[in-house]
């Protein structure tokens, strides 16, 4: 996907591998239908369909962001029992821009917010 700006790219490919998001020993994510985005400067982002995430675990926040690229993202607290939420741990873009749309509806995780994310054989 190129935009306005032709040097900067988002790349969005299938994930061969399993995918997981592990948070105090609970398994948050489990998928072999993952994505991997690649963006122009930033490190590569794993996302999960929302049918492979215990939603449950998540809270919307009021937070938010725009992407030039990809568009306006939705945030969502990490619920655990012994810490209370993880603050904006994971984002989601619900009407994603033309280019980015294999991201619609699925949900990513801020590495430094939770324990592990796995990708495994």
């Amino acid at each position: 996907m190129t935009n306005a700006d032709a040097t900067h790219r988002v790349e969005i490919t299938p994930n061969p591998h399993r995918l997981r998001v592990i948070h105090r020993g609970i398994t948050i994510a489990d998928t072999r239908r993952g994505l991997t985005l690649r963006e122009t400067g930033l490190p590569e982002v794993f996302y999960f369909p929302r049918e492979d995430v215990n939603m449950s675990r998540l809270h919307r926040s009021e937070s938010g962001s725009h992407c030039p690229y990809k568009g306006d993202a939705s945030y969502f607290h990490l619920l655990t029992e012994e810490d209370g939420p993880v603050v904006d741990a994971a984002w989601s873009y619900e009407s994603p821009l033309p280019g980015a749309e294999a991201i619609k509806l699925c949900v990513a995780f801020y590495p430094s917010r939770v324990d592990r994310i796995d990708q495994t054989s």
